[in-house]
């Protein structure tokens, strides 16, 4: 059983008002991102979710298998271990921390712990071999006993068609503290003052500038001071991106000859595809020249602004 002495349990009726109540709080899936552990999600994307009004119910196939596997992942770990868990309804509120929520997967009978359940990819196999785990699911199991006050957090995954795997991550007191500290930070000076965190060059930061950076005043010129290694080092990245993108395009292309007609292709670890796809595009310059008027009816004006760098 839990120690949930500093914890308040609410009981959340359905997916919408989960999502709702998420918006009030970090949550274990956001910590990794907080950190800047999770390669999947960003800092920035935690803040826009946190910080706008719209509820985000981005989902995708992986997702769905995840949640669908679940009850499987829980079954196979008390198989595996002896250990009886059971679910819970509540979302976890810390009372010292209540900027911190869990929604955890499962308790565990009898011990002061918890089971996160996961369930991966065979592709990603080799992240969790020889008892490795991927660090943003270790800060997620950190985030889960810092709210809960449990002494361990199981983490049980299927890797799909290939193994399944768990691993006890016992807890960690300084681990845990440096996380608290990192998500109050981030909470109280960014969350709450309205103020984002540095870009990090994710989708979300892209589409964040985008978004409040989108029409430019004309002719307005700036002096700018204390970029020139910043901007040194996009000149030198802008050569390896070149060097690197034409090493992969050779890469590619060898493998293409070697298919010649073929649509798939197995190697070791590997399926290539190269289908064929038809497409129908509306030929403009033809409409704009026999059909100007419809063209100019039709025509949408979208204004972007393009970013260059270039040696003076």
């Amino acid at each position: 059983m839990m120690n949930i002495g500093n914890v308040e349990k609410v009981y959340v009726k359905d997916k919408n008002e989960w999502l709702e109540q998420r918006k009030h709080g970090i949550g274990g899936s956001d910590a990794g991102a907080i950190c800047g552990l999770n390669p999947y999600t960003s800092a920035m994307k935690v803040y826009l979710d946190k910080t706008t009004d719209g509820i985000d119910e981005y989902d995708n196939e992986a997702m769905r298998q995840g949640r669908d596997l679940e009850e499987y992942v829980a079954q196979r770990f008390s198989e595996e271990t002896g250990k009886k868990v059971r679910r819970t309804s509540f979302m976890y509120l810390n009372k010292d921390y209540p900027f911190m929520f869990a929604n955890v997967d499962r308790i565990i009978a009898g011990e002061n712990a918890g089971l996160e359940c996961k369930t991966a990819s065979a592709y990603s196999a080799s992240q969790w071999e020889n008892g490795n785990v991927p660090a943003h699911y270790i800060i997620q199991c950190n985030h889960y006993m810092a709210v809960t006050g449990a002494d361990r957090w199981y983490l049980a995954v299927v890797i799909l068609g290939k193994a399944f795997r768990y691993v006890c991550i016992e807890r960690d007191e300084k681990v845990i503290a440096d996380l608290i500290s990192i998500e109050e930070r981030f909470w109280k000076n960014n969350v709450l003052q309205c103020i984002p965190p540095d870009p990090d060059g994710s989708d979300a930061s892209e589409q964040y500038l985008k978004t409040m950076y989108n029409k430019t005043t004309a002719g307005k010129e700036l002096i700018l001071s204390g970029y020139d290694q910043d901007l040194k080092r996009h000149d030198e990245l802008e050569g390896l991106i070149n060097k690197l993108e034409k090493e992969k395009k050779t890469i590619e292309e060898k493998i293409k000859i070697s298919m010649d007609d073929a649509e798939t292709a197995y190697a070791d670890k590997y399926v290539i595809s190269w289908k064929q796809y038809d497409q129908e595009r509306l030929d403009t310059k033809k409409l704009k020249t026999e059909q100007p008027d419809v063209y100019d009816n039709y025509l949408k004006k979208i204004s972007t602004r393009r970013f260059t760098i270039k040696v003076a």
